[in-house]
């Protein structure tokens, strides 16, 4: 335990893994625990909370498990109440739960669209709706959002419509930070790069070669990014935890990027 969120309580959408491994909303959930902070995880799958959760336990962390929808008002409302009764605060939501579709307007029809932005920005507008008059009560929060690289330009794929629900987010984040910085709560972005995740296993596939031929998308994905390498889920968990933490006490209203310097070659 490394104290960084001693006894401060945090809400993680998205906290399971779609698959094996480590997501991003997983690691953040186990290492804001082991850095002393008291976990809500919330996930779509209970199976994939409950895993999460089960590692927290198992490491001697405090964390509970909701089974909530983050696109439906009700879940969302349900997922904070829980967090009060057990805890009786929040002190940090991190907005992970995201869809990686690709295709633009020319692709995709609009109930994907609809779909996609249910998830990836009125997931985060529900979350933040419910979540800021607590933080507004205690004088004091913060709340990282986990946006995307894809929102500075173009990473290889046509991520159109999942990058306009990012933009979205990083918008929302800034003006949200600037209206509550008197309440003395920060807002700011993770902007992750290429990542090793099983969510982008599942996600692109078809997308750089055959459906289900992730060591060809591993091989691939590498070769774009100037270090040679993708990032991993922890990477994303430490900039989230950084952020979250005491020790960036004076930033808001800003993103992180996360990215190997992948967005230096969009300009």
């Amino acid at each position: 335990m490394g104290g960084r969120l001693q006894d401060k309580v945090a809400i993680i959408t998205g906290s399971g893994s779609v698959g094996p491994g480590w997501g991003n909303g997983k690691a953040i959930a186990v290492l804001f625990a082991r850095e002393g902070a008291k976990v809500v995880g919330a996930d779509i799958d209970a199976e994939a909370a409950a895993a999460t959760q089960a590692i927290i336990s198992d490491e001697g962390g405090a964390s509970i498990a909701v089974v909530a929808d983050m696109a439906l008002a009700a879940d969302v409302e349900r997922m904070v109440a829980a967090a009060m009764d057990a805890y009786g605060r929040i002190d940090i939501l991190v907005n992970n739960v995201g869809m990686a579709i690709v295709g633009g307007p020319a692709e995709l029809d609009e109930a994907t669209w609809d779909r996609l932005m249910a998830v990836n920005i009125k997931s985060a507008y529900l979350t933040c709706h419910h979540v800021l008059p607590v933080m507004m009560r205690q004088k004091k929060g913060a709340i990282v959002n986990n946006a995307s690289v894809a929102v500075r330009g173009w990473a290889g794929v046509n991520y159109g419509f999942y990058a306009a629900s990012k933009g979205a987010m990083v918008a929302m984040t800034r003006t949200m930070a600037i209206r509550h910085a008197s309440d003395g709560i920060r807002a700011n972005c993770v902007l992750p790069g290429l990542m090793n995740t099983p969510l982008v296993h599942a996600a692109l596939t078809r997308v750089y070669g055959e459906e289900g031929d992730i060591p060809n998308l591993i091989r691939t994905r590498d070769a774009q990014c100037p270090l040679g390498h993708m990032g991993d889920a922890w990477d994303t968990a430490y900039a989230t935890l950084f952020l979250a933490s005491d020790e960036a006490k004076y930033i808001t209203a800003t993103e992180l990027l996360v990215d190997g310097g992948l967005s230096a070659r969009f300009a």
